[in-house]
């Protein structure tokens, strides 16, 4: 990765950290409809962080610690929700939520 690139992703970051509180209440509506839906499971917590377009289903499967048929519901129910797009192949939200959103999930 160059240098620049590298400055780039920094600078993405930074801003995103300072932007926290306008996209949250931009997306307070999604937000509240994601915490519904992953409810207090931690499985559910890691595997919708991990879903940010990069990650298929099984490999989502694999590093959330997440039962397969557990992932399929929960994807169903996020797509009827419309909190992730349509790619099967490469989940993602729809939303960006912060790393510590589902703090003090319990396991389901």
């Amino acid at each position: 990765m160059s240098e620049e690139t590298e400055l780039l992703r920094e600078i993405r970051d930074l801003l995103l950290v300072v932007a926290e509180p306008e996209i949250a209440k931009r997306d307070e509506k999604c937000r509240v409809a994601l915490r519904r839906i992953v409810g207090r499971s931690q499985h559910k917590a890691k595997a919708a962080l991990l879903m940010d377009g990069s990650r298929s289903q099984i490999v989502i499967v694999k590093e959330a610690g997440i039962d397969r048929g557990l992932l399929s519901r929960f994807v169903k129910e996020l797509r009827e929700a419309r909190l992730i797009g349509p790619d099967d192949k490469a989940l993602k939200l729809v939303i960006r939520v912060p790393e510590t959103f589902f703090d003090g999930a319990e396991e389901e």
